[in-house]
Formats: structure tokens, C-alpha cells, sequence
């Protein structure tokens, strides 16, 4: 089971909701959202995790709730004002909204689709164009946070979409976030995880040489990030990264295998409009290595073991 740990949530008129995909991030979303009073309708590919949650959070429903589960999307998104998704990739996206039981045939005209699947900018713009066909609406939704911030209703939402669809959706998806954002139109949401993974790419790197020559140097390392993460150098990785990537540890936060799909999304875009990306494609090849040496499931800071 995945604790869902203390969270002030904001009073929010309580919807009909549903959420599609219960993975290590979408679970306690999907909890968060059953916290704030919402009613919760689940879907998972295996039925038996969408009965777990259910049973788990069965104690969080006030006599206006009621949380179920359904067998297919088009039946859990029936009576949802707001559907939620956060699946793999590309593919598994256009399946839970385009098939013949997807969520898009059977939602309901007006409601809005929210996907965190960190996806491709054209599989957003296309879901958006096929639900405005349909009476509905999508926004691109991607999250940054990792697990942690899931499970602690503390995650970054980048959105793409039209303003209306935002704000209807912004308030409820606050039971799971620190900040909801609209970037710009649809896509924006998508591109803007692309800049955060590029981001954390090239710092995760730089912190892992960083340690590797302070170990090899004869430093005591601990120390040394104690003193740098107050200067120039602080980063959200060095404080949350540094002091484990130092222990050998690596078996929490986003694994590798996730992050080399992100990176292909991103150098896919790269090819698209032309943006020149000399390092995150070398860190792309550097986690290959890491895959190759069995670290599929590491987190992303196992990028130090190759300098080892």
C-alpha cells in the first residue's frame, strides 16, 4: 500500500472525478484526491490495484463520496466532471482515451481530460484536437516531483491547454500539487517537462563528476556538500541527491529506464525545431551505459556508478 502522508488541502467544491493509471505516481494522486472530498472512480490495468486502492481508501469517504472502480476508462470516466491520467508513454495514452473503451467514449460533453503521462508534444496536440471534435476538452499535464512528491501532494504541474478547461481543473488538481501552471496552448505542458528533464539531466551529470573527483581527491565528501550546497552550487539534486549518491544508494526517486524515455521524447523534439542539444544527448548515452550494467530500476543519480 502507499501511504499518503499530511497535506492541508484547500477547500474545493468536491467533483466527480476519475483517475486512469495507478502506478507509483498516480495511486497517491489518486488518493490525494479522495483526501480532499472528492469522489473517486479508479481504473487500472490490473483490477487487483484498483481494488486495493479502494479498500484503502475507503475510510477517507464522507457520506457524499463514494469511490469504485471500474473495468474499462469509458466506465470510470462516465459521471466524472474531471478525468485524470497518468500511464507510460505515447501509446499507452492514445489506449486509454481512443480505443472503443477509452475514456473519450464515455465522457460526458464539457468534461475535461487532464493527462500526467509525460508524453510527446504531438500526442497532446492530437488528443486535444480529437476531444474538441467530441465536446471535450485536454489539457497536457506532466508532473515533476517524482514519487515523493506524489506521495506528498507536493508535485510541479506544467499544463498546455485552453484557459476555460485550466481552471476548471487547476483547483482539484491542487489536492496533489504545490503548483498548477498553464504555459501556453496545447503542447506548452509537454515542452516544459522537456526543459525540466534537460535541466536534471546535465545537473545530475555535473554532480556526479563533481563527487567522483572529490572522492578521488581524498575528500571527505559530506562535508564538502554541506559547504557548497550554501553557495552557487546548491541545487535540488545536490541537497536531495548528493549525500546518497555519496552512500552508493540509489534505489529510490525516477528510474533510469523512465528517464531514457523522457530523453528520447526531448532529442525527438530537438530534431523538430531545430534546438542543438550537446549534452543532454551525451547523458543520454551515459545512462545507456548505466542500463547496460543492470541499473534499469536505479534512480536517476546512478549516473555516478559509470565513473566508478
Amino acid at each position: 500500500m502507499n501511504n499518503i502522508n499530511a497535506k492541508n488541502y484547500q477547500a474545493t467544491p468536491a467533483r466527480q472525478v476519475a483517475f486512469l493509471g495507478l502506478g507509483v505516481m498516480g495511486y497517491p494522486m489518486a488518493g490525494h484526491l479522495a483526501r480532499a472530498g472528492h469522489s473517486v472512480t479508479v481504473y487500472n490495468r490490473s483490477a487487483a490495484k484498483a481494488s486495493a486502492w479502494c479498500a484503502e481508501f475507503a475510510d477517507a469517504s464522507q457520506p457524499t463520496q463514494v469511490h469504485r472502480s471500474a473495468s474499462t476508462p469509458r466506465l470510470a470516466v462516465q459521471q466524472a466532471d474531471i478525468v485524470f491520467c497518468c500511464v507510460g508513454n505515447d501509446d499507452d495514452l492514445r489506449s486509454v482515451t481512443l480505443a472503443a473503451d477509452g475514456a473519450f467514449a464515455g465522457m460526458k460533453p464539457g468534461a475535461v481530460l487532464v493527462d500526467h503521462t509525460t508524453a510527446s508534444a504531438s500526442v497532446a496536440r492530437e488528443l486535444y484536437g480529437t476531444a474538441g471534435k467530441l465536446g471535450l476538452s485536454f489539457i497536457d499535464a506532466p508532473v515533476s516531483g517524482g514519487q515523493a512528491g506524489a506521495q506528498n501532494g507536493l508535485l510541479t504541474v506544467m499544463c498546455g491547454g485552453d484557459a476555460a478547461a485550466f481552471e476548471l481543473a487547476q483547483p482539484v488538481a491542487m489536492a496533489f500539487s504545490k503548483a498548477v501552471t498553464l504555459l501556453g496552448q496545447s503542447g506548452a505542458g509537454q515542452l516544459a517537462k522537456m526543459v525540466n528533464q534537460i535541466c536534471i539531466a546535465g545537473l545530475v551529470q555535473g554532480l556526479s563528476e563533481a563527487i567522483a573527483f572529490g572522492q578521488l581527491a581524498g575528500l571527505d565528501m559530506l562535508q564538502v556538500l554541506d559547504v557548497i550546497g550554501k553557495g552557487a552550487a546548491q541545487s535540488w539534486q545536490l541537497d536531495n541527491r548528493g549525500k546518497t549518491m555519496v552512500a552508493d544508494k540509489f534505489d529510490f526517486g525516477f528510474a533510469v529506464d523512465w528517464m531514457r524515455k523522457d530523453l528520447g521524447l526531448v532529442l525527438d523534439e530537438a530534431k523538430r525545431n531545430g534546438a542543438r542539444l550537446p549534452v543532454t544527448a551525451l547523458v543520454d548515452q551515459f545512462y545507456a551505459d548505466v542500463q547496460h550494467m543492470a541499473g534499469q530500476r536505479w534512480d536517476t543519480s546512478s549516473l555516478i556508478k559509470r565513473l566508478r
